[in-house]
């Protein structure tokens, strides 16, 4: 069995270190094998150093990193580490890539992808089994999360429904 604290606080170095760099505090890993094959963290979420886009999230970042790569580890042998939620183009992607096991430390309320109901999507979607689990290290994300939303210079998601839900946790 895993240990999903360890990794997921691997997932949190990548997020803090996002924060440092005053991006969206979101950090991935990909474990294989029992060890650490990836990993990828927000960029370009806040204009600093380059332009803004919704594109790379720590976990496409990381799925490229991991593709790259080639560990020789198949993608559906693969846990997701991920310090928040994966949006749904985060897990959609990566489903489609073959990840199967995906573990996250705070829920996206706003955004998150893992309530997808595959099995009332089109035959390509609906025979995945899927494996989330939640709440991993939770707190230590949500403090992040709080730490970037009370920062008057990060307008990223400012006065969101997921701003909000942070700030009242």
């Amino acid at each position: 069995m895993l240990d999903h604290d360890i990794y997921m606080e691997t997932a949190l170095e990548q997020a803090r270190e996002a924060l440092r760099q005053g991006q969206f505090p979101v950090g991935a890993v990909f474990v294989g094998a029992g060890k650490v094959v990836a990993t990828g963290q927000r960029a370009h979420s806040c204009g600093r150093g380059g332009m803004v886009n919704e594109i790379d999230h720590a976990e496409i970042l990381a799925l490229r990193s991991f593709l790259v790569e080639d560990s020789g580890i198949e993608s559906k042998d693969l846990v997701v580490y991920s310090t928040m939620e994966p949006c749904l183009m985060c897990y959609s992607t990566l489903i489609l890539n073959g990840v199967r096991n995906f573990v996250y430390a705070y829920e996206d309320v706003m955004g998150g992808g893992t309530n997808l109901p595959l099995d009332q999507l089109h035959p390509l979607y609906s025979k995945m089994r899927i494996t989330i689990t939640p709440a991993i290290l939770r707190a230590k994300s949500l403090k992040l999360f709080k730490q970037f939303f009370s920062n008057p210079d990060n307008r990223y998601w400012k006065d969101s429904l997921l701003a909000n839900y942070t700030m009242n946790q």
